[in-house]
């Protein structure tokens, strides 16, 4: 049943009502704030604890009526006990629609810190989709959720001092598109998707390899029972390393990028990547010719491949994959990832992506500061009884082969099943 509530200041000073504009704010035709350095002074105050707006009356509900609003047109979500209905903004989301589809119905507090370094800032987007609040009765998260474990993401969030702004944008635009010819929406649709759900079927692209790979427990027997066999997948453990390491950048993902540029219309990220092209011809265009500067480009990024399968994905394909469980954001992450152990070597080669537990829980903190959360994490494992592995590198390398050919062996038992 929705109730009624008056409204206040939040926790942290910030209001909770509905449809209200900051002074400052302006609106695009869609709807879409505009925000200027008023709108940003409103913001900060208020996240201050300056409130002096009149109450006016909002819902309260139950997480049983949250739940129901988790449809593609429907989506409702919780950010600090506040009730969101992100359905018609979800398209104009800069992190893509389908990040806010996976967590419809759902508590998002801890993968909103989690993505957002400038949480004030955002609320300007937020205002305008707030509908009301969990009823006084109602856990801030859904009952089977550990709410103990997200103080690590508030408490240790500090040390992400790296901040977001238009120059890390450029920069990343100049990154992805112009030194390595791949589309920079492309890129964060999908990563942010991988970050949110990690190992999740199907909300995890990265974990969406068929027909050519198998992967988890329950792909291959679903692929088994159905009598599903494009590629003999009893031998996926060989020919990953004739497919999966050397065309990963050259064919898969560059290809993937350039049909989604096509697809969605990314202009700026064409005339990005088109500036990628233009400097390899002129630049090698004298001494090899056209075809000769093509295959430059793909040696390149077949030489790049291996490193970057490696470096992705030992970190997760040995790991746990499911169906959505609705767990809380650590035990998300956690069981999803594994360590690598910290040396100067592995530090180096990984781009201290060898701390992969780490930089899942905290996706926005610098790199370097990986192993000073390292310990508290690991501790708050123990203390909830989550397993935090840390192998070493070797090994890991091992464990992609091994659980694909564990993969494959239960597509063959399902597939011949009588």
């Amino acid at each position: 049943m929705t109730m009624k509530f008056e409204e206040k200041c939040g926790d942290n000073g910030s209001l909770v009502g509905r449809n209200q504009s900051y002074p400052g704010e302006k609106h695009q035709p869609k709807g879409k704030p505009i925000t200027n350095g008023e709108a940003e002074f409103y913001a900060k105050q208020e996240a201050n604890g300056k409130c002096s707006v009149p109450r006016k009356s909002l819902n309260m509900y139950t997480w049983q009526e949250i739940q129901r609003h988790n449809q593609e047109a429907d989506q409702w979500l919780v950010i600090n006990r506040k009730v969101y209905n992100v359905s018609s903004w979800a398209d104009r989301h800069p992190g893509g629609r389908r990040v806010l589809n996976h967590y419809a119905g759902e508590d998002a507090t801890d993968v909103f810190r989690a993505m957002h370094p400038e949480p004030d800032i955002v609320q300007l987007y937020l205002k305008p989709l707030l509908i009301g609040e969990l009823a006084p009765g109602e856990h801030s998260q859904e009952r089977h959720k550990n709410a103990q474990s997200s103080f690590l993401q508030h408490d240790v969030g500090h040390l992400s001092i790296f901040k977001k702004s238009k120059w890390n944008h450029v920069m990343h635009k100049f990154v992805m598109c112009h030194l390595k010819g791949l589309s920079a929406n492309w890129w964060n649709y999908r990563h942010f998707q991988h970050h949110v759900k990690p190992n999740i079927y199907p909300k995890d692209p990265d974990i969406d390899m068929g027909p050519l790979f198998l992967l988890g427990d329950s792909q291959p027997v679903k692929y088994g029972k159905k009598k599903i066999k494009y590629i003999n997948y009893e031998k996926q453990h060989l020919y990953f390393y004739m497919v999966g390491l050397p065309l990963l950048m050259p064919v898969y993902f560059n290809l993937q990028s350039m049909q989604v540029m096509y697809l969605r219309r990314y202009w700026v990220d064409i005339a990005w990547v088109s500036s990628f092209y233009i400097r390899y011809f002129i630049t090698f265009g004298p001494y090899y010719g056209i075809f000769g500067t093509v295959l430059l480009i793909y040696l390149v990024k077949f030489l790049e491949s291996p490193w970057i399968a490696y470096v992705t994905q030992m970190s997760h394909i040995p790991m746990r994959m499911s169906t959505e469980e609705n767990r809380d954001w650590l035990s998300t992450q956690v069981l999803a990832t594994c360590n690598i152990e910290q040396s100067f070597f592995n530090d180096w080669f990984t781009g201290h992506l060898n701390f992969q537990i780490e930089h899942h829980l905290f996706p926005t903190m610098p790199r370097h500061n990986y192993h000073k959360v390292a310990p508290l994490v690991r501790s708050l494992c123990a203390k909830h009884g989550l397993q935090y592995v840390n192998k070493p590198m070797l090994r890991a390398f091992g464990d992609i082969v091994r659980a694909l050919k564990k993969s494959a062996a239960l597509w063959v038992d399902a597939y011949y099943e009588t």
